[in-house]
Order: structure tokens, then C-alpha cells, then sequence
């Protein structure tokens, strides 16, 4: 059970999580590996609430190199949210998560399968803003810790942001 302000307790059964990955430049080729943006980089994942938009978990980093969907399987956030309804882009296709409806070739999407994609996005740019704020963080654009000291930067990262919002 847990509290929201606007209506007291609320039930786990009415929570939602975003889940999100993105990539961090790192400096220790052991954690990480080349990956899209030409540069050595980590791929972390972070759950947020969507109504508090505090972060609720992030996994260890997995290299650059490996897609959202497998680097969220190998990881202990699915044990986390087993219970919680959690969305996410597209890129966690197969993962059992809420992802956005994709149009099959030489068929649109149907009407409401575009308006579901519209409060998706509106929901999941929660996620990203909290991504965007974590990585305000200069160590979050350029880690030079070396082995589990990415893994250290984002929880106390995602703990400083915590604070910040709830004031």
C-alpha cells in the first residue's frame, strides 16, 4: 500500500512504472562497449513512478552494444516490477511490458490504436524528463569510475533526484 496526496491510499494494484534505458559514456571498457553514438557507452535502465515520478529502480549497467529489451531481461528489474503494470517504448517489444501499437505493413493503424500511441507518449515523456534530469548530472555524461562505479553514480544520482522532488 502506499500514499498519494491527491486521494490516501492506494492500492499496488493501480500503480504504473516507466521504464526507460539510455546511454551513458563510459571510460572503462569493461563495463561498456562501442554502441550507436560512436562512443564507449553503458545502456542503464530506470523505472520511475508515473505518478510521483520518483525513480523506483535502475539495473546494473549492460554495454552499449546490447538493445533495451535484452539489456531489461538480463537485469533484476523484471523481478522488481513482477505485479506492476509498467509501459515502455517500442524497443521492449517481447518483454511483457506495455508498448506502443505498430502498424503492420500496408495497414494503418486504426483510430484508436493511434490515440492509444498518443496518451502512451504522453505518459512515457515522464520517464524521459527524469532521464533528462538525471543526466544534468556531469558524471551521468561522462563516467570515468571504473567497475561498478557506474552502477554507484546512477543510484546516487537517482537518489539526489528523489530529494529534489519531493522538496
Amino acid at each position: 500500500m502506499r500514499w498519494s496526496r491527491r486521494r490516501g491510499p492506494v492500492a499496488d494494484v493501480e500503480r504504473l512504472w516507466i521504464v526507460d534505458g539510455t546511454l551513458v559514456p563510459v571510460r572503462d571498457r569493461t563495463v561498456a562497449a562501442s554502441s550507436r553514438n560512436y562512443r564507449f557507452s553503458a545502456n542503464v535502465q530506470v523505472i520511475i513512478d508515473a505518478d510521483s515520478r520518483l525513480v523506483i529502480a535502475s539495473a546494473r549497467p549492460a554495454p552499449g552494444n546490447k538493445a533495451d529489451a535484452h539489456a531489461w531481461r538480463e537485469s533484476d528489474l523484471p523481478a522488481i516490477a513482477a505485479g506492476t503494470t509498467v509501459i515502455a517504448d517500442g524497443a521492449y517489444l517481447g518483454t511483457g511490458l506495455i508498448v506502443p501499437h505498430r502498424r503492420r505493413s500496408g495497414r494503418p493503424l486504426l483510430r484508436g490504436q493511434e490515440e492509444d500511441n498518443a496518451e502512451h507518449r504522453r505518459v512515457r515523456a515522464r520517464v524521459e524528463h527524469t532521464v533528462a534530469r538525471m543526466k544534468n548530472w556531469k558524471i551521468l555524461r561522462d563516467c570515468r569510475q571504473k567497475g561498478d562505479g557506474l552502477h554507484h553514480a546512477v543510484q546516487a544520482v537517482a537518489t539526489m533526484h528523489n530529494l529534489a522532488m519531493t522538496g
